[in-house]
């Protein structure tokens, strides 16, 4: 039997879901391993750890080009090698007991910090497992180049050439796009969705996302939507901010528009199937859903570094419209809504970019492989 440790961040949402995603085609692929995934910024792996998560989530609401910084910091350069070493060496004690606890064959990391930590340990100690890192954006950056990473998943060829030219070997550098609960595949067709969850069928319907985070400008994005004359049926998920989702349950009495909201929830994949067009900050996971569903999408307010990545990457294919400072988001819903034409330009576009089956070949490449942890 072979054990499969998948460790993962709940730094907003995504990198959590695809976690998940792999474990559950881990499970198809070897019905008799032993499968966990661990939250490495949970207060049940450590404390040190949670504190961290929630002191750079407090200072994104007054530095909310934080991650912006930190992401040119560890850009490269002896500055961005000792930010990572650091980083690492902080998580290496609590990592390495939980080496020691679960003895893993295989570690799987879809955030780079405990990948950091898995490194280092290969480095540092006699533990031997295999160590792979998927990574969940559409552009590479150093604070994920780490020696010693026996297996990297990536969601575009640029990247795999990215890494290639910083050393790693080709076969080791695999191309399988995002990895995403292939449930997406099942899910009802819209008019059906729209009656599961108990709104119109026949009304224009734009779900507005901020990421488990609940961030993006929501209430701001809601004042402008409510300048649309036509009645428009408008689908909120707040994520775990409950002082945003308050507040639009407050708004629901006096809009225009037909207006639900939705905390952190199980459904969102529900919700985006019953939109005609999905308003969103570029979160790569999000934009990767958006992709197997074929959803049309107006991008805003990315984080500076990735998410702006993410976003050219989703527009230069032609998959979704970004909507910059200073342009009217109001008005670019009502152009898409007004022309099933490039709605369906985006979907197509969409539908161009999507991998669904990227779970699934993560999970036979990493059941299929050797247990041979010591390639770098």
């Amino acid at each position: 039997m072979k054990r499969y440790l998948i460790m993962t961040a709940s730094i907003g949402s995504g990198h959590i879901k695809a976690a998940e995603a792999i474990a559950r085609e881990l499970r198809a692929a070897d019905t008799e391993a032993i499968i966990e995934v661990v939250d490495f910024m949970s207060r049940g792996v450590s404390t040190l750890h949670w504190l961290l998560k929630k002191i750079y989530l407090l200072m994104l609401a007054f530095v909310p080009d934080l991650y912006d910084r930190c992401y040119k910091f560890s850009g490269g350069g002896a500055i961005g090698t000792l930010t990572q070493d650091a980083f690492a060496l902080i998580m290496y004690h609590r990592m390495a007991r939980l080496i020691d606890a679960f003895a893993p064959d295989v570690v799987i990391c879809t955030h780079p910090f405990p990948e950091g930590a898995c490194s280092l340990i290969k480095r540092l100690s006699r533990r031997r497992f295999r160590l792979a890192a998927v990574l969940t954006d559409y552009s590479l950056h150093q604070i994920w180049i780490y020696p010693r990473v026996d297996d990297y998943f990536v969601a575009i060829p640029a990247m795999q050439q990215g890494l290639v030219a910083r050393g790693f070997p080709a076969p080791s550098v695999h191309v399988t796009g995002i990895p995403v609960d292939r449930a997406l595949l099942r899910l009802p067709e819209k008019r059906r969705a729209r009656e599961l969850l108990g709104i119109a069928a026949d009304v224009p319907t734009v779900l507005l996302m901020g990421g488990g985070l609940g961030l993006g400008g929501i209430e701001a994005m809601l004042d402008e939507l409510e300048g649309i004359e036509a009645r428009l049926t408008l689908l909120v998920i707040a994520g775990r901010n409950e002082d945003l989702e308050l507040a639009i349950r407050a708004r629901i009495a006096t809009s225009r528009h037909a207006l639900y909201v939705w905390g952190f929830t199980q459904r969102a994949p529900l919700l985006m199937r019953a939109a005609d067009l999905l308003v969103t900050k570029p979160g790569a996971l999000t934009v990767s859903e958006s992709f197997v569903l074929g959803l049309p999408t107006v991008l805003h307010d990315p984080i500076p570094g990735p998410e702006e990545e993410n976003a050219v990457y989703a527009t230069q294919h032609g998959a979704s419209l970004w909507v910059h400072p200073g342009e009217s988001l109001a008005g670019a819903v009502c152009h898409l809504l007004a022309s099933h034409e490039k709605q369906a330009a985006l979907s197509q576009g969409a539908r161009s970019c999507a991998r669904p089956d990227a779970a699934r070949e993560i999970a036979r490449t990493l059941t299929a492989a050797e247990d041979d942890s010591n390639k770098f």
